[in-house]
């Protein structure tokens, strides 16, 4: 008589267990992250050869107003005087620091916050990569994009583009199209003192005018003429007009 074998049935592979909800939005997350970080990196590196189009900045500005004062100039068409009298201006140890000028911030703090510490880097990361407020996202967001600038962009390149996109006045974005509105010249032909105007409205420009300063703007002009004068001697504009 014949015995019969009988099969076992094969078990049955268990489905893959998907991994818990919070671990595949850690994983969402970081990817975001890695993306945002990867396109930022690709601006930082593009913009170093290319101009910026425009800014978030000049962007509302033109909703609100209609239409801005903007006309890119190359660094061969600024008046050299205006470069300093800005970095005189705004960041007297421009040439100095890595894009954070820690004598500044610790000044800053000991005067309890009533005076700016940021420099020139700062402001063109803030301008041409972000948005303006006080948010500890885009101060975070700053922090980390700033030495990216400085490492990839030549102190050049980092004065000619905040030059270009720097507000003068209401609706008058960069040097050029401020030379042109308020002394009827262009940037190339900037005196010391009109170029020294223009960087004294620089903190406040919606409130200051260059081509009829009141007494703090004509003050605070005169001190930008001796400081232009006072890095030029020093060396502190080497880094960028050499």
């Amino acid at each position: 008589m014949a015995l019969k074998t009988t099969r076992k049935a094969a078990p049955t592979k268990a489905a893959p267990e998907r991994p818990p909800l919070l671990a595949r939005l850690r994983r969402w997350l970081a990817r975001g992250l890695l993306a945002l970080a990867g396109l930022f990196a690709a601006f930082v590196v593009l913009f170093a050869l290319v101009n910026p189009p425009t800014t978030i900045t000049i962007l509302g500005e033109r909703l609100r107003l209609g239409e801005v004062q903007r006309e890119w100039v190359g660094w061969d068409r600024i008046a050299p005087v205006m470069a300093r009298a800005a970095v005189a201006a705004e960041d007297a140890n421009f040439c100095l620091h890595w894009g954070f000028d820690m004598a500044a911030i610790r000044a800053a703090v000991d005067g309890g916050g009533r005076r700016g510490a940021s420099t020139i880097s700062q402001q063109v990361v803030k301008n041409v990569f972000l948005w303006q407020g006080r948010s500890w996202t885009r101060k975070a967001l700053e922090a980390m994009l700033t030495p990216a600038v400085e490492l990839v962009w030549t102190k050049r390149r980092i004065l000619e583009v905040y030059l270009n996109i720097a507000e003068f006045g209401e609706g008058v974005f960069g040097v050029q199209a401020a030379a042109q509105r308020f002394f009827g010249v262009d940037a190339a032909a900037l005196t010391p003192v009109q170029a020294a105007r223009l960087a004294a409205v620089l903190p406040d420009p919606k409130r200051r005018d260059p081509a009829a300063p009141g007494p703090f703007v004509r003050k605070r002009a005169a001190q930008v003429v001796a400081g232009a004068e006072t890095i030029a001697v020093d060396g502190r504009a080497a880094c960028f007009e050499e």
